[in-house]
């Protein structure tokens, strides 16, 4: 069922502001930097050496931080014409399967993305191999906090991390651990929005995890621009 999402609360204003601002802050940033690379390109034939680069990066956290966003409004898409075939017992219950199956890939997500990220900022990896028992010892995490980007520039502001994560040796460009940071920080936010959506559905405020029949509810926001006066 397709719902327009509401937050509740001052918190949930505040936070559903702030995602929404941040998504857009991303979205303003490639376009500006992309705008500019085109100009530079062609009027002036030079360009932004590490622009391509950031645009991927900001594509890949607006990726990452969308997701989780998009379980909160229930914007993502699917396929309901066989759900609706059964009553609505059976609906929900499908869609609490649906729920705990979508938790434990997040759950799953979040480890493998703490695992990868961690060794980029000299922290320890998780051990086991499903589910997290416990932190690696520090002696045996290969840690490649040195590890940078390929052309990216290191702004001075940003010096000081060359003395905490580089064993003062400074950076020429941005290290990875930057960039990646939002692969737990995505990863986590699913994992949250998921568990919500979850509690949605066992507490009947909410019928699926998918927005359906999307087709028709876009005509009905829009049945109103085509009558006449």
């Amino acid at each position: 069922m397709s719902a327009h999402y509401e937050p509740k609360g001052i918190l949930g204003r505040m936070v559903h502001e702030l995602e929404e601002t941040f998504i857009a802050l991303i979205l303003g940033a490639m376009t500006i930097i992309t705008f500019i690379n085109v100009v530079l390109r062609y009027g002036f034939n030079t360009g932004l050496i590490w622009g391509l680069e950031m645009t991927a990066f900001l594509f890949a956290w607006l990726v990452l931080f969308g997701v989780s966003y998009a379980v909160k409004v229930t914007a993502h898409l699917g396929v309901d014409a066989v759900i609706n075939l059964f009553d609505r017992p059976v609906r929900k219950a499908l869609a609490l399967v649906a729920g705990v199956i979508c938790i434990g890939y997040a759950f799953l997500l979040l480890k493998g993305a703490w695992d990868y990220w961690a060794n980029f900022a000299n922290l320890p990896q998780t051990t086991g191999r499903w589910f997290p028992t416990g932190l690696e010892e520090m002696g045996r995490s290969s840690f490649r906090s040195w590890y940078e980007v390929n052309d990216i520039p290191m702004p001075a502001w940003l010096a000081w991390l060359g003395d905490a994560m580089n064993e003062g040796e400074a950076y020429e460009k941005i290290p990875r651990f930057i960039p990646y940071i939002m692969l737990p920080i995505g990863a986590a936010l699913l994992l949250f929005r998921f568990i919500q959506a979850f509690v949605r559905l066992a507490t009947d405020r909410a019928e699926g995890l998918i927005v359906s029949h999307e087709a028709e509810d876009a005509v009905d926001d829009v049945r109103h621009m085509n009558i006449e006066e």
